[in-house]
């Protein structure tokens, strides 16, 4: 059994990552000004936010085309791919592993299991080595499948944005009405909610300093409670600095635990904004036997 793993350009990954475990990105579009743009191929995370702060209209961002998706497919299964495990963005951020499901039954000579990361970000890129690990060990799909629902189930995270008005714009926040009065100095904090995994902010906080105190808080709380060991990831959207800062300080608080950075990109970006911060964290999947 030889078996392909495709995931989206929200994973994240680096190119070193992509080669090391043969890991294909499909690109997502983001619109700006009316032109497309292909997400890590023809815009890169800096150019999205220099644009992001002269564009003339909000953002947006779009499904990969499914005929380029029916192509991958096909050209995987003349490479002698018998089987693709197609990883992608939650499906209540996006309809693209809605759209993968139609097609799947579809596609001939290759066996196309599109899924639900049910989140987004490095920890979707997480999951994508993972299952490719697994691929190269000889593990069937079914294994690799059951592996990935529990460790999609260890994964929390909390989003402290600078403000709400590119979620609720592009309409990603699902209980917006309560949180956009008096916005302008409120720092929230949001999460993907665990039964309806929507984008759901939850606590209105006075400064982003209490903010990321609070975050720090509720991540020792869940650290505490965690029967297995965790790994931690922070992400910032274009501000690098604060990240690695909050990074550094969440490695003296856990010095034995594996702190990770990452990066909000153009597509996660449209819908978070500008400077914006996330700790993530996760089973420590280099200690499963997998």
């Amino acid at each position: 059994m030889k078996i392909a793993i495709v995931t989206d350009s929200t994973a994240y990954l680096t190119k070193e990552e992509q080669a090391k475990y043969n890991i294909i990105e499909v690109p997502i579009p983001v619109i700006i000004d009316g032109r497309e743009y292909k997400e890590g191929v023809d815009l890169t995370t800096a150019e999205f936010y220099d644009k992001l702060k002269n564009s003339q209209a909000f953002p947006s961002t779009s499904q990969p085309p499914i005929g380029e998706m029916i192509d991958l497919y096909n050209s995987l299964a003349k490479q002698g791919y018998d089987t693709v495990i197609s990883i992608h963005l939650a499906s209540t951020i996006s309809g693209f592993y809605s759209s993968l499901t139609q097609i799947a039954p579809t596609i001939e000579g290759i066996k196309v299991i599109p899924y639900d990361s049910k989140i987004t970000v490095k920890l979707m890129g997480y999951m994508a080595i993972q299952a490719s690990k697994m691929a190269r060990l000889g593990r069937t799909p079914d294994q690799i499948l059951t592996y990935l629902d529990g460790l999609r189930q260890t994964i929390d995270e909390l989003f402290v944005v600078d403000d709400l008005q590119n979620l609720v714009r592009g309409g990603r926040l699902s209980n917006a009405s309560a949180f956009i009065g008096g916005i302008l100095k409120i720092k929230p904090l949001l999460t993907f909610d665990d039964k309806s995994n929507e984008i759901v902010a939850f606590e209105k906080i006075r400064s982003r300093k209490k903010a990321l105190k609070r975050v720090e808080e509720l991540f020792a709380a869940a650290k505490q409670k965690a029967d297995y060991p965790l790994r931690a990831l922070v992400i910032n959207g274009n501000d690098p600095k604060a990240g690695n800062e909050w990074a550094n300080k969440i490695h003296e608080l856990y010095p034995d635990m594996t702190i990770e950075q990452s990066y909000f990109g153009p597509t996660i970006g449209t819908h978070l904004g500008d400077k914006a911060l996330a700790l993530a964290w996760l089973r420590d999947f280099d200690q499963d036997n997998i």
